[in-house]
């Protein structure tokens, strides 16, 4: 008997539990009918047939296909597999490890039905997004909106698309007009409204960016033209990535905006929203990040302590020495201990901290034991890969060596045979390319050299810096420092010179974990892939 495999799957725009449960009761009777044993079911459930990508249940399906753990694979129908021309590539695979498609209502499948079948499921799909785009031109051309909810505005029940003004809400985007004109910065806006405890659009709070927003797709509440009475639609458009299976955000050319007048949903007058567009279009420069290069050995890796928010600097005092504060503190005002801390006291620790601590005797002997279990598992997936693969070489080899003396000794046909015979040796010639690329069975991996040796010249560089006394513009200094690290947070701590204590992290101990540094200089490193500077790439693991 032979063994099948079933495959079922809704969609997000049929949100059915039970379609799934209705489609395997389905396909198990089919698969009872044709004396089919089931041996497996797979599901993905809310996923979309126009990508593979995202859809666990499929690839799951594929991995246990490739280790041959079924004969058959049976659907409800085509377009649960796919609704894309990639049906043919689902196909194809399938094919090729010798596993038939039988579809409930179609039967056995074969190359002309999936060719239609797949055609069909992507032209559908395109119609259909087509006459969606269609509907919402027909709401917005009607001053109906076709997305989701603005700010300042509410739904009306019964009434999709439409909107009326949400008094309260309408009030704040006033105000926010009001005193950006009046000279404030969306971060002191920012502060005020979290200060007296205004509900934000979204998330907990409000931050520069909700008001700023973005000036080529026109986001932010100062950009947004719906407030005077102006609803603009298809400034974006959403394609779906081929290999992530994302939506992806595209901006639109302008000529492709549609403008419809809803003076109705005006909530400011055209001169106050005119006068803080000129406002804007004064102050607007190129960030400073896509102009230079950081410009402190710490630009953009410091981390408050109180509330995990970023940091940066926040003016110099009379001594002109640069202080650094709390982002949330100063966009939003919603970091809960913002303290001001002095730049170099923060770098002077990080050093010190550094050079200390990645020399000891167990750092070093730590980071050889993980290189040393990383490189032995690494071996063994490697190994068990291989053999794997000449297993079923062998088995391969064995079973064309049969057919080609069935048809020898006349004991089959050559017409049924030969083709079988074809197909086998196919597979054959892929595990004998796949095997090339696996490195032969090995033993554990000595530690190379160059590891250490890159590692004491990393800390000796560092060392070099310290002395020289790291400054803005010593790039050089600056750089190797950031080679090693990818964070510094910086916590509040009076008993300790200097008032702070600060916990590293970077990309040593993404081998190593947090037991690296054991005098206090903590690790909490957030990749779990070893830098460029700690390890060199090897060829083949």
């Amino acid at each position: 008997m032979n063994r099948a495999a079933i495959y079922a799957r809704f969609s997000t725009d049929l949100q059915n539990e039970r379609s799934i449960d209705d489609q395997l009761a389905l396909c198990r009777t089919y698969a009872e009918r044709e004396g089919l044993n089931v041996v497996a079911t797979f599901d993905d459930r809310a996923r979309s047939g126009g990508s593979v990508m995202g859809r666990d249940g499929l690839l799951h399906l594929m991995d246990k296909a490739r280790e041959h753990e079924f004969d058959v694979l049976v659907v409800e129908a085509l377009d649960r597999l796919s609704r894309d021309m990639d049906l043919a590539g689902i196909h194809k695979r399938l094919s090729f490890l010798g596993i038939e498609i039988r579809a409930v209502h179609e039967g056995v499948v074969n190359t002309v039905l999936v060719g239609l079948r797949g055609l069909v499921g992507q032209l559908y799909r395109e119609d259909n997004a087509h006459k969606v785009r269609r509907g919402q031109a027909g709401r917005v051309k009607k001053g109906l909106h076709a997305g989701g909810l603005t700010y300042g505005y509410s739904y009306v029940p019964g009434d999709p698309g439409k909107r009326l003004i949400a008094e309260d809400e309408a009030e704040i985007v006033r105000r926010i007009f009001r005193e950006y004109v009046d000279g404030q910065t969306p971060r002191d806006i920012a502060h005020n409204l979290n200060r007296d405890s205004i509900p934000p659009p979204r998330g907990r709070a409000w931050n520069a960016s909700t008001i700023n927003g973005n000036a080529q797709r026109g986001t932010g509440l100062l950009q947004n033209e719906l407030y005077v009475g102006r609803l603009i639609w298809n400034r974006v458009r959403m394609v779906k990535d081929p290999d992530s299976g994302k939506r992806v955000s595209r901006p639109n050319p302008k000529g492709e905006w549609r403008t419809v007048e809803v003076p109705d949903l005006a909530i400011i007058s055209p001169e106050l929203f005119e006068a803080a567009r000129e406002r804007k279009k004064a102050r607007t420069i190129t960030h400073p990040s896509h102009q230079r290069r950081p410009r402190h050995m710490l630009s953009g890796l410091l981390r408050c302590g109180a509330c995990g928010a970023g940091m940066s600097s926040n003016g110099k005092d009379k001594s002109r020495r640069i202080r650094i504060r709390c982002s949330a503190a100063t966009e939003s005002g919603t970091c809960p201990d913002p303290k001001t801390f002095y730049l170099d006291t923060v770098e002077t620790a990080v050093l010190d901290g550094l050079t200390t601590e990645l020399r000891h005797p167990d750092v070093i002997a730590q980071y050889v034991q993980t290189y040393h279990e990383e490189r032995r598992r690494l071996a063994a997936d490697t190994n068990a890969r291989r053999t794997r693969l000449e297993r079923r070489l062998g088995e391969l080899s064995r079973e064309i060596e049969r057919l080609i003396n069935a048809i020898a000794k006349g004991h089959g046909d050559p017409a049924v045979l030969g083709p079988q015979s074809t197909t086998l040796n196919e597979e054959r010639k892929c595990i004998v390319a796949e095997l090339d690329q696996v490195p032969a069975a090995t033993g554990v991996i000595a530690l190379h050299p160059a590891v250490l040796a890159r590692y004491e010249e990393q800390l000796n560089q560092l060392q070099i810096g310290l002395a020289k006394g790291i400054v803005a513009g010593d790039s050089e200094s600056a750089e190797a420092m950031r080679d090693l690290i990818e964070t510094v947070t910086v916590f509040r701590d009076p008993l300790r010179i200097g008032g702070i204590e600060v916990e590293i992290a970077g990309r040593l101990t993404a081998l190593l974990g947090e037991n690296a540094f054991p005098n206090g200089v903590k690790g909490v490193w957030g990749k779990v892939v070893a830098g460029e500077g700690l390890e060199p790439p090897t060829p083949g693991l």
